[in-house]
């Protein structure tokens, strides 16, 4: 059974912090003031047009086995192949901030506003990030009370198009999602509309399950291997969703 979700806007907006790391300035390091009224400017019209829905579906491993495949294009060894074979649970899940603010983005950069349309992208890029992990922690909720055997569970979210996952696989994923029905659709080229969407599986599996080494073909080309906070966000968590 297919469970859509509407995220309240507050919940779908990123804070200040995340989003100047979001554009490269890191924490403690002075801010430009034309900078901080850009995300000021931005947050205000992302709040104004953000329409933030999720959808989700559990599925077995057996039926993820078949999806993850998907037409063959996935790199020969990935992290994920090891790691859902180990879950206790998984679900298919879509979110998206909604069309609206796609659409302004790209209205503020047809009207030569480009500063202020990159900011409102880095805006909504992790707000749609964000929703992810919000998914991520309300599925980790679901196991609260069930039993201390599964206090070691930890959920992640992993996308088609990173760590090896063919962003092709969207298509298979989508096929027994349907997020369609939340207004998430798939081109031929195997991007969503709205742009600004994240889709993908999440795993809830004992912490140790998502550790792994950064000894992969394709790591070598990734640009910020965030993959290693994500790591550590559950193994050094105590505490977690329980």
């Amino acid at each position: 059974m297919t469970d859509a979700v509407r995220f309240p806007r507050a919940e779908a907006t990123p804070d200040h912090r995340t989003v100047l790391t979001a554009q490269g300035i890191p924490d403690g390091a002075e801010v430009p003031p034309r900078v901080a009224s850009l995300v000021d400017e931005a947050l205000k019209i992302y709040s104004t047009h953000v329409d933030a829905v999720g959808t989700s579906v559990e599925i077995s491993i057996e039926e993820f086995g078949a999806i993850y495949p998907g037409d063959g294009r996935n790199a020969h060894r990935t992290p994920l192949e090891a790691i859902y074979p180990e879950a206790r649970r998984l679900a298919l899940f879509a979110i998206t901030v909604g069309e609206p603010v796609c659409a302004e983005i790209r209205r503020l950069f047809d009207h030569g506003d480009a500063a202020l349309g990159y900011t409102l992208d880095t805006i909504a890029s992790t707000g749609a990030e964000g929703l992810a992990d919000s998914m991520a922690r309300n599925y980790e909720l679901g196991f609260s009370g069930s039993g201390p055997d599964v206090s070691n569970v930890r959920v992640l979210p992993y996308s088609p198009g990173y760590c090896g996952w063919h962003v092709s696989g969207q298509a298979k994923l989508f096929e027994a999602l349907r997020p369609e029905g939340i207004g998430i659709t798939l081109n031929s080229s195997f991007l969503m509309q709205p742009l600004k969407s994240v889709s993908g599986v999440l795993v809830a599996a004992d912490r140790e399950a998502h550790d792994f080494d950064i000894d992969f073909a394709f790591c070598t080309d990734c640009a910020d291997q965030n993959c290693r906070e994500r790591i550590h966000s559950v193994l050094d968590d105590s505490g977690g969703g329980q």
